[in-house]
């Protein structure tokens, strides 16, 4: 039987600490994952929605981008999936009542936990200027409300339209279209605080800034190299394709400060031998220091050019430019300044070597651990830099696997929502809807905050996610937000950015993946890409939350049709009654989406969708400004420590998917009941002098001078590499200052925060 939300915020004063799990998944993750959708949904509502999870028939899991194996299991989702879908299809609700009864003031106290608990919201509310609480508001004035405010602009730069990565492609395409009808190309996503680096370093070096890779490239590797990532908490699904890979033969690297339960063993709840047993999956772990990843791939780098016949002259020779420039930096790589650098032994490496060396077929997965960096995007470059020399891209088993997080993140930006599109894209969408779009950069997630903060930007709508909590420097966040005439926020759950609003507010209640999407033409679905590539349907079967609720591609169609008025030729109301007729016209402007409907229905022979084309995997062509996959050379870097600091990642705890808090364990880190931890190394402690148990303040350091303070943090001795910490965002973004962005792709430094620990007041 479903229950009833928390009446009051839990107390987190006193996390209990049990030694890390060594094994992920089992009978516990099936345990936890039924407890938790049964209290938001019930036994009969779980059951039949967590049956239609990533099925070719059900909905695209809201939570990661993971692709799903043609041939699926009847329970084809993870532990965090099922936490996804039973907080969206929960039977709990969020009506105008409940806004009657907490001010803003109140909810701007209450946890992110909290607020998410409470349910699904059903009705469009507004906060009036100078109002203390959110009311209930018609969906008509609630968009002559944003166009007010957008037509009140002096320039259409002075919005800001933010896209979450749960968005569908079709909402996608028509939020970009509007955008930019309505003249600006301030499109930030939530790509711009994760795998920007990827794509940045990618697209320089292979063209393209995607993946390279499948599922089947992974099950015939001989090397699965997975850096800087937590599969076993961020994409669990994963772990069933790195067990398929072992039982094929492939070894298997994990470099990470942290050890995690995912990666060294998993219990495959999906069989009986997994269950009882598990599968051993890291061969070699090399605990490295945060910010070593660069100088070890050029030290391996260094190494495969000075091993006789290990490098592919063909390949080189025929696909790749700028080798000679490249040769010179790795030939002078230093051990000792990569042994400073990485943490590790030299014999480490050396057997590192000996499993690179010995594989034919090498695949190179990496996640936040690489992309948060100052020195992301040259890090990623080497990573490409280490596959190239030996053939690795463009053939089976081997490649580039960026592993996306939400679950649309990359078909959002495939879809053009970006703030720095390609002249290509704008050509092709001038010519098929026949009017100019902005050519002029715009705001990433970054800068549209520094312009919210200068009063450069006054408008902000966010096509889902929390904004507020995802973004860096918390204080600096939020002033801004605050600074805003109007914010706007499409979203199917309370969140913390409902709480930090502008002048006046709207939040837009939309449906979500599992629920079903009629329109006047009849029921419709909508697609989604996931890491791989595949772009897939998506139906929902639930009844909606509310009848109040719109659908994403609706509520753009409608703000565009009242904002752009008659002077707009696109079919707004025809986009809005019939999804297959974005569909069409997707096919028109992007490559790879010929003949859109037919392909992703199965008339055209695949029921379960297609894979985008992608030049460097299916025919090692690379379009690049060289023509040729580019070597670079870009100097070695790597973190500086002052005395008596530590370099701290923030992360997330299992009981978390991005921003959203399912409850409050790290159930394989061996926390419990609370979140505000601090991991540090007993041998850091030591000479630190804090205890485990102790309670510290978390404090940066930045060049500005500025003290930016997480209070309260209970110390955990723990087995994290020497010099290293790890705290759980969003608590600890307050320490990350806005201006701390890695080169190039300019996503914030979330794994690079200097901070000293100071003794707590609480202690």
């Amino acid at each position: 039987m479903a229950t009833k939300p928390p009446t009051g915020d839990p107390v987190q004063d006193a996390p209990q600490v049990d030694a890390p799990l060594r094994a992920a998944a089992g009978l516990p993750a099936v345990a936890h994952s039924l407890k938790i959708a049964q209290q938001q949904m019930g036994v009969r509502r779980t059951a039949l929605t967590l049956l239609r999870v990533n099925q070719k028939d059900g909905f695209d899991c809201p939570g990661c981008a993971w692709p799903e194996p043609e041939h699926r299991h009847k329970a084809e989702f993870c532990e965090n999936g099922a936490k996804a879908v039973a907080e969206e299809a929960t039977l709990r609700r969020v009506t105008p009542d409940f806004f009657a009864a907490h001010p803003v003031a109140d909810l701007a106290t209450r946890s992110g936990y909290w607020l998410g608990q409470q349910g699904r919201l059903t009705h469009p509310m507004y906060l009036a200027d100078g109002a203390e609480r959110y009311e209930p508001v018609s969906w008509e004035r609630a968009f002559d409300i944003i166009a007010e405010e957008l037509t009140a602009l002096a320039s259409p730069d002075e919005a800001v339209f933010y896209t979450s990565g749960r968005t569908s492609n079709e909402a996608a395409f028509l939020y970009q279209l509007f955008a930019r009808e309505f003249g600006t190309n301030n499109l930030p996503d939530c790509s711009n605080m994760c795998h920007e680096s990827s794509g940045s370093a990618l697209t320089e070096t292979i063209g393209i800034g995607k993946g390279s890779v499948s599922l089947e490239d992974l099950y015939k590797s001989d090397l699965i190299i997975v850096a800087g990532q937590n599969p076993g908490t961020n994409h669990p699904r994963m772990l069933s394709a790195l067990e398929k890979a072992k039982a094929n033969g492939a070894k298997i690297i994990t470099i990470n400060p942290l050890p995690e339960a995912g990666l060294e063993r998993f219990k495959n709840p999906q069989t009986p031998q997994g269950m009882l047993k598990g599968a051993t999956l890291t061969d070699l772990f090399l605990q490295i220091r945060l910010g070593g990843d660069q100088a070890l791939f050029r030290l391996l780098n260094k190494l495969i050019l000075e091993t006789e016949g290990a490098v592919d002259d063909t390949f080189i020779a025929e696909h790749t430019h700028g080798y000679e420039e490249f040769t010179a930096a790795a030939r002078a790589a230093d051990w000792d300044a990569a042994l400073t650098a990485t943490g590790l032994e030299r014999a480490e490496i050396e057997e590192a070597l000996a499993l690179v060396l010995a594989s034919e077929r090498t695949v190179v997965c990496w996640a936040m651990g690489l992309t948060q960096h100052k020195h992301s995007v040259p890090t990623i470059r080497e990573v490409v830099n280490f596959l190239l020399l030996r053939g690795n891209i463009g053939r089976p088993g081997a490649g580039v696997c960026p592993v996306r997080g939400h679950s649309n993140v990359q078909g959002d930006r495939t879809m053009g929502v970006f703030e720095r599109p390609a002249p290509a894209f704008l050509d092709a969408l001038e010519k098929e809807f026949g009017f100019a779009p902005p050519r002029e950069h715009g705001f990433d997630v970054v800068r549209a905050i520094e312009a919210l903060r200068d009063g450069a930007a006054k408008v902000f709508f966010a096509m889902g996610g929390n904004f507020v909590a995802a973004s860096p420097d918390t204080d600096v966040t939020e002033a801004a937000m605050r600074r805003a005439a109007l914010t706007v926020h499409v979203s199917t759950k309370l969140n913390r950015s409902h709480a930090v609003t502008g002048a006046r507010a709207l939040i837009l209640p939309t449906l979500g993946r599992t629920e079903r999407d009629l329109q006047s033409s009849g029921e419709q679905f909508v697609t989604v890409e996931d890491s791989m590539s595949m772009v897939h349907a998506s139906r929902g079967r639930l009844a909606p939350a509310s009848k109040h609720l719109l659908s994403e591609p609706a509520i753009v169609a409608r703000l565009a049709r009242r904002v752009l008025g008659d002077a707009s030729r696109t079919p707004w109301e025809e986009f809005e009654k019939d999804y297959a007729t974005v569909r069409d016209r997707i096919a028109k402007v992007i490559p790879g989406f010929e003949d859109f409907n037919a392909r992703v229905t199965g008339s055209a022979g695949h029921p379960g969708g297609f894979t985008l084309p992608h030049g460097p995997r299916d025919e090692r062509r690379f379009p690049t400004a060289t023509g040729k996959a580019n070597f670079t050379a870009a100097p070695v870097e790597y973190p500086k420590l002052p005395e008596g600091r530590l370099l701290l990642q923030t992360l997330r705890s299992h009981d978390q998917y991005n921003t959203t808090i399912y409850g409050l364990d790290d159930r394989y880190r061996g926390i419990r009941n609370g979140r505000r931890v601090v991991l540090v190394s007993p041998h850091d402690a030591q000479g630190l002098g804090l205890a485990d148990g102790s309670y510290v303040d978390l404090v940066s350091e930045w060049t500005d001078g500025v003290e930016r303070r997480a209070p309260g943090f209970r110390v955990v001795h723990y087995p994290t590499a020497r010099g290293c910490a790890a705290a759980y965002y969003p608590e600890t973004n307050v320490l990350i200052p806005l201006d701390s962005t890695a080169d190039t792709s300019n996503t914030p430094t979330s794994k690079s925060v200097v901070v000293r620990l100071e003794q707590s007041a609480t202690d």
